[in-house]
C-alpha cells in the first residue's frame, strides 16, 4: 500500500486546529495538500472523524469522488465533481469540531486513493465509511489535528 503525504498549512500534524476551522469558530474547512497519489487511483476520498468520540460516530467531513489529479483543497472550498456527504451535525460538507475546555480531542483526516469509484451511503457513520475505504484503498495518508 502506498503512503500519501497529507498536510495542512493551517496546522502541523498533531498540532492545534485553529479556531477558524472549529464548529464554534468560523467553521471553515481547513486547507489541505497532498502528494504521492498512486497511479492506479481513479478517485480520492477524504474522511475526517474524531478518534475520541464514541464508536459509530458521524464524520465531521466525508467527500468521495475527488479527482486524483488534484493536489489539495483550499480552505472553505467546494469539491467540484465530487460527492459531499452528511456530517455529524446533519449538514452536508465540513462540520468543524466544537472546541471545549479540558483535554483536547483528536481529529483524524484520512485521504484515500481508490482504484474504482466507491459507493457509500449519503448518511453514514464514520466507522462504516472507514471500513469501506480501508478495504478498497490502494494508498492513504493521515493528518491529525487537536481542538
Amino acid at each position: 500500500m502506498t503512503g500519501i503525504d497529507l498536510r495542512s498549512p493551517a496546522f502541523a500534524d498533531h498540532g492545534h486546529l485553529p479556531r477558524r476551522h472549529a464548529g464554534n469558530g468560523d467553521n471553515v474547512s481547513p486547507p489541505l495538500s497532498w502528494s504521492g497519489i498512486p497511479r492506479e487511483a481513479s478517485e480520492l476520498a477524504l474522511l475526517c472523524e474524531s478518534v475520541d468520540a464514541p464508536p459509530g460516530g458521524r464524520p465531521l467531513w466525508l467527500v468521495t469522488g475527488i479527482d486524483p489529479r488534484r493536489t489539495g483543497l483550499e480552505a472553505g472550498t467546494g469539491h467540484p465533481a465530487s460527492h459531499v456527504h452528511r456530517n455529524g451535525y446533519g449538514d452536508n460538507g465540513w462540520g468543524g469540531p466544537i472546541a471545549s475546555p479540558g483535554e483536547p480531542h483528536r481529529y483524524v483526516f484520512r485521504l484515500y486513493a481508490l482504484p474504482a469509484p466507491v459507493s457509500i451511503p449519503h448518511d453514514v457513520t464514520a466507522d462504516a465509511a472507514r471500513e469501506v475505504l480501508d478495504d478498497q484503498s490502494v494508498g492513504h495518508g493521515t493528518l491529525v489535528g487537536q481542538c
